[in-house]
Order: C-alpha cells, then structure tokens, then sequence
C-alpha cells in the first residue's frame, strides 16, 4: 500500500490553506470599501417623510434607485453630449411619464380571454390629455405618445415680461371639452413655480378642476415646489428630483445641442 511522506502531506495542506486565504480576502477587502450612496438616493429616502410634512401628500417622488440616480447625473454633467443628454433625458421622461399615469384615476374592467376565461382588471377612465408648456415641454409629449396612443395634446406657451419680468400666457390651444378630462400637465424644469401658476390658471379658466390637473415634471427646486403647491393645494405633482439647483440649460440643450 502507497502512503504519502509527512513532509508531502505538510505541503499539501500549507497549499490548501494558501488558497482558502485568497479565496477569503477580495470577499474581506469587499465587505471593508465604503458604501457611497448617491446624493439622490439620500434625499428622496431620508426626507420622504419630511416631503410629506411639508408639501403635502399630493407632492410625490419618483422611486429612488440607482438607475434614476444615474440619469439625473448624466443629464446635469456638463460634459455629457448632446445625443447622450437627449438619449437619457428620454429615459427619464418616459419614468415620470408612466408614474404620472399612475395617478390618474381608473375604473374596473372584466375581459374575456382567448381560453374563455373572465380576467377582472383595471382601465383608465375616459377622457384624459396632455398639456405641454412651450418649449421645453414638448421633449416630454413622445414619453406621453409612447405610454397612450392617439392621445389629445394641447399646448400652453408662457414668456416673461421683458419689463417686469412676471410670466403671462401668450398662447393656448387645447381640446374643446379639455373643462372634462383629466390633464397632465408637463413641463421638465421648476425653477421658481412662476410659469407653472401661470399655466394652472389658464386650464382653470378653461374649465378644469385643480385636482385633475397631475403637473409630470423632471427637475424641480425646493422653492418652486412650495409656490406651487401652497397655490394649488390640490394640484398633483410628480418629479424626480427636489434640488436647489435646477438644470435649466435643459431646453437649449434637447432641441439645440447647446
């Protein structure tokens, strides 16, 4: 019978005791690197209760993740180009778009499938439409064309007085019976909320009632989200940031490239 020598036997198990050792290490060395959460991740999950307290429930954040996280870089970094920013900037639109459609109100609805069978579901209620504040809300009425087909869209354009620098409605064209239906209003950047109370009020004297109006925005400043939202408390807001610094080189950049 064959037996190894115990000095074969040492160096076999020093071997194996080498190889358990690196195979342990990169799993220490990765437990012991710093977990870096994203500036986004921190305020939309910390604060989410401090957002209710203070603007209210009809105030919502789009859903923190790190994909989210990335887009809001990609599209602030100055250094990002033109067929990336609009690429990304996309992405993002078409996330606050279909979260935007969560909040409009649906009714029950029963199919019948192909085996027969009845499937108890859920469809929107009739009668709803977009609204884009001119310009830089029309990068926005695609994500919406691509999430409801055939859908209505209206248009709203607000300028500054070159004087008095106060915003005033010079054009607006939307559905005749828009007083009906329920409006998502889009507009990507809220600096101050100045346009935004401007736009409101135009679809108010058409008609509409405040709490069917869901302003779908991207990039929105602590400061605006108060304006607005003390003015129209029953206005529903969806952003997928709240941010003291606005990326407002948003529109120039999408359409122009600058």
């Amino acid at each position: 019978m064959c037996t190894g020598s115990p000095s074969s036997n040492d160096s076999q198990s020093e071997e194996a005791n080498a190889t358990t050792e690196q195979q342990q290490q990169p799993e220490q060395e990765a437990t012991e690197q710093p977990i870096r959460t994203p500036t986004h991740a921190i305020v939309a999950a910390a604060k989410a209760e401090e957002i209710l307290a203070e603007y209210g429930s009809n105030l919502k954040l789009l859903e923190c993740n790190s994909q989210v996280s990335e887009l809001l870089t990609i599209i602030r970094d100055k250094n990002t180009t033109r067929s990336d920013f609009k690429f990304y900037a996309d992405r993002l639109i078409r996330l606050v778009i279909e979260e935007s459609l969560n909040q409009l109100p649906y009714t029950d609805c029963d199919v019948e499938t192909p085996t027969g069978a009845i499937y108890e579901g859920l469809k929107y209620r009739s009668g709803n439409c977009g609204v884009s504040i001119i310009r830089s809300g029309e990068a926005m009425e695609q994500g919406l064309r691509d999430c409801c087909r055939s859908i209505r869209i209206g248009k709203i354009l607000v300028e500054s007085d070159a004087n008095t620098h106060e915003a005033r409605v010079v054009y607006a064209r939307f559905p005749d019976d828009i007083g009906s239906r329920q409006v998502l209003l889009m507009y990507p950047i809220m600096s101050t909320g100045n346009t935004v109370l401007q736009a409101v009020n135009v679809l108010r004297e058409h008609g509409v009632p405040e709490k069917c109006i869901i302003l779908s925005n991207l990039f929105c400043t602590p400061v605006a989200a108060r304006t607005v939202v003390n003015a129209f408390p029953q206005l529903k807001i969806l952003t997928s940031e709240l941010h003291p610094v606005a990326p407002n080189h948003f529109g120039q950049k999408y359409f122009d490239g600058i």
